[in-house]
């Protein structure tokens, strides 16, 4: 109960039904009758609603296609993961003893379907508007919403191939390291079939987004 108290604090919201709690905290692998896979299903259309009215009021301005890509942006497995994170999430799971040995509070795809879940239950709770008061914060405290979002390199170093070149960047996997719960993985990019920038990150998309901003320094310095 104390890791509940804590929870709650940090989402500055009280849970009312411990069951439906209980069932979004359980992972499937506890052998229980129930886990957390549907309450994840409907989070994650929730979550939808929310981040994309959220853009809509917060950048008026801003064509569908740009809000589309913020939208993607946040509602992933990468965004939600740091959410759970920063509610230390993983330590409240429910999840059998070989998933937890095998890293299981820590790996992306449980921390973030957990987070959907969590998201689900205040919904069924207490209604969208209070999904926002406890999202919104969170959201806004783990990321820059004004810059970061709109820095997709991936797009735009493939604007910039097809303007110079004709052509548009690939992207080639060198090397993977490390545990199933904490891998490293090495991307090339290559245009024209040469090679221009090496990078590295916690999952194959940051890999190439860092691999492309690199890229995308060096075409835009010979400008």
């Amino acid at each position: 109960m104390q890791l509940i108290r804590q929870l709650e604090k940090r989402l500055n919201y009280t849970f009312k039904n411990h069951e439906l709690l209980e069932e979004a905290l359980t992972h499937k692998s506890y052998h229980k009758p129930y886990n957390n896979e549907r309450l994840e299903f409907l989070g994650d259309a929730v979550l939808d609603i929310v981040v994309g009215e959220f853009l809509f009021l917060k950048f008026r301005n801003k064509k569908e296609g740009v809000l589309s890509k913020m939208r993607a942006s946040l509602v992933n497995e990468e965004s939600f993961c740091r959410l759970a994170n920063a509610l230390n999430l993983g330590d409240c799971l429910y999840m059998s003893e070989s998933e937890n040995n095998n890293g299981g509070r820590s790996k992306p795809s449980i921390l973030s379907n957990a987070f959907e879940a969590l998201m689900a239950v205040i919904y069924l709770e207490s209604g969208l508007d209070c999904v926002k008061s406890v999202f919104y914060p969170l959201m806004e405290s783990n990321f820059d919403i004004n810059e970061t979002l709109l820095k997709d390199y991936k797009s735009s170093l493939q604007e910039l191939t097809q303007e110079i070149f004709g052509v548009t960047p690939t992207y080639s996997l060198v090397s993977e390291s490390g545990p199933d719960h904490n891998k490293t993985f090495t991307m090339q990019v290559f245009i024209n079939e040469k090679p221009y920038a090496t990078a590295s990150g916690n999952s194959k998309k940051n890999a190439q987004q860092e691999a492309a901003r690199i890229t995308l320094e060096k075409l835009e310095s010979k400008k």
